[in-house]
């Protein structure tokens, strides 16, 4: 009985720690319970109801709608020509099929605004073709069908110059007034001489290749020209002035003298480079009478010193020495006989003297103080004049 009761006491007790043991236990998770920080709260999403939806796509919709818009109208406005400041510019083509350069200038000087536009019009109008080399002044009033309307050939926009050729210029002469009046540039004149076969029957025997093959022939006059103009047309234009002015009873002057057009060119030539203004038959009695006698007066030499200049540099006076140095079949100081061709182009007066040279004794001539020549019929009466 004793050791029961001892048993039972010390149950007890055991019991009576356990529970305090668990009242220490909950005390503790009471505190962390108490003292910890409380779970997130989880958001409520809110619904997007179907009119707010709705409402953004179309203000979306009609916000991207009025920017097309707008662009649209800009383009047209652009197209059409419409509300567009007053802008003139001249606009220089040089090459036809560089369309996209074209397209650059209108842009550039504020003809157009839309260069990508303005090209799938040309091309899609079929206008693109149609354009040619030159200068053209255009204004922001034209729409792109006149724009392209106005870069043809028969455009009143398209831009010309007035040129005077004076009598006696060489043909490098020519070209290089031609290029400063923007007709076109000494490079491709010269090539388009060269290599281009003209259909003129006064040209059929002169080989392509050298562009001096035309010297002679450029008559001088004055011309209209568009500028920037095929040098092909320009080049033709003095030719058929030529052809017209040489007529056909000239030419057979020409040929009952059993003479060519080219050699009648050829002193003619030389008598419009040594003329004072008045005496164009009388320098053309000296040359024949130095080409047809070669046993009397110079020799069958014609000595004449415009036919050395022809080839110097320019600027370059001909002097005493050169008479002896220049070597070149030009040089009629060296050599017997007319030069290889023309060395400028005659007007009508100097081949008309060609054709129809005064009759004399005379084979020397000098200039004179009084800006007139003086002719003479021997090398001692020519000495003497130079020497008083």
């Amino acid at each position: 009985m004793e050791r029961d009761r001892r048993y039972y006491d010390d149950y007890d007790r055991d019991r009576s720690r356990d529970r305090g043991r668990d009242r220490d236990w909950d005390r503790e998770r009471e505190y962390e319970r108490r003292h910890a920080a409380p779970p997130p709260r989880k958001k409520k999403k809110k619904k997007r109801s179907a009119l707010s939806s709705s409402m953004i796509y179309i203000l979306m919709v009609c916000g991207v709608s009025a920017i097309l818009a707008t662009l649209g109208w800009t383009m047209a406005n652009d197209m059409l020509a419409l509300n567009k400041d007053e802008v003139e510019a001249v606009i220089t083509i040089q090459d036809e099929k560089n369309f996209g350069k074209v397209a650059d200038q209108l842009k550039d000087n504020d003809i157009i605004n839309y260069k990508f536009l303005f090209r799938l019009f040309a091309t899609f109008s079929g206008k693109a073709n149609d354009i040619v080399p030159g200068q053209y002044k255009l204004d922001t009033s034209m729409d792109y069908s006149a724009i392209l309307n106005n870069l043809s050939s028969s455009s009143a926009s398209r831009m010309t110059t007035t040129v005077t050729i004076p009598e006696g210029y060489s043909m490098a002469q020519i070209f290089q007034l031609l290029e400063k009046k923007g007709v076109s540039t000494v490079e491709k004149l010269e090539d388009m001489a060269a290599n281009h076969d003209y259909d003129f029957s006064f040209l059929q025997d002169i080989p392509m290749g050298e562009a001096t093959r035309l010297e002679g022939y450029l008559f001088p006059d004055t011309y209209t020209f568009y500028l920037g103009e095929d040098p092909k047309y320009v080049i033709n234009k003095m030719l058929v002035n030529f052809d017209a002015k040489v007529t056909d009873a000239i030419r057979q002057q020409i040929w009952d003298q059993g003479k060519s057009i080219g050699e009648i060119l050829n002193v003619a030539s030389m008598i419009e480079k040594e003329t004072d203004g008045t005496d164009r038959a009388t320098i053309a009695s000296v040359i024949y009478n130095r080409l047809n006698n070669p046993s009397g007066g110079t020799q069958g030499y014609l000595q004449i010193d415009a036919t050395i200049q022809y080839v110097l540099p320019e600027g370059e006076i001909v002097s005493k020495e050169d008479y002896d140095t220049v070597d070149s079949p030009y040089n009629t100081y060296l050599n017997k006989g007319l030069p290889p061709g023309p060395i400028a182009n005659p007007g009508m007066e100097s081949i008309m003297a060609a054709i129809n040279p005064e009759s004399t004794n005379y084979y020397y001539y000098a200039l004179g103080d009084d800006k007139v020549h003086h002719f003479f019929t021997s090398l001692s009466e020519h000495e003497a004049f130079l020497n008083s």
